[in-house]
């Protein structure tokens, strides 16, 4: 990993790149959501102060988890003047987003344990399919394949 002086306090978006491991373009989309800031020189390049490279670990640590990136935005909202995320930050947000994960740990976990139960026939209407159909609920309104005829109609009209 390249190291950047300590003398340099801001950062091209190269730089920035190569030090956080996220893309150019993953960075210009992260600017553009309002996860990152930078000024523009005279020339209408981007520089980033260093603090940035800590904004970048934290989007990206979230983002791994599943934690989407509005979600993040809002949260890096809420530190006082927009400073750099610090492990208590983490600890805080991360305590606050577990309920969110356990969730979709347990979704997670009931569609892993049933996928071999899905035929992939996409009828929605047997009474074992736990994954599309949990409870057979639409065996309820109508059978076989006339719920996906209803389905496109509903996306028409």
């Amino acid at each position: 990993m390249p190291q950047i002086p300590e003398k340099i306090h801001e950062l091209t978006v190269g730089q920035l790149s190569a030090r956080s491991g996220a893309a150019v373009s993953a960075l210009h989309f992260y600017e553009s959501k309002g996860l990152i800031s930078s000024r523009r020189t005279s020339g209408n390049q981007r520089r980033y102060t260093r603090d940035t490279l800590r904004r970048v670990a934290f989007v990206r640590a979230a983002q791994r988890v599943g934690i989407p990136l509005a979600t993040i935005r809002d949260a890096l909202a809420e530190l006082p003047e927009e400073r750099t995320p610090t492990h208590e930050d983490w600890a805080r947000l991360s305590q606050a987003w577990r309920s969110e994960l356990d969730e979709r740990i347990r979704q997670l976990n009931r569609l892993r344990d049933h996928l071999t139960d899905c035929i992939g026939c996409g009828c929605l209407s047997l009474d074992s399919c736990v994954l599309s159909n949990p409870d057979d609920a639409f065996g309820e309104r109508m059978a076989g394949s006339r719920l996906l005829v209803e389905r496109e109609r509903g996306r028409r009209g």
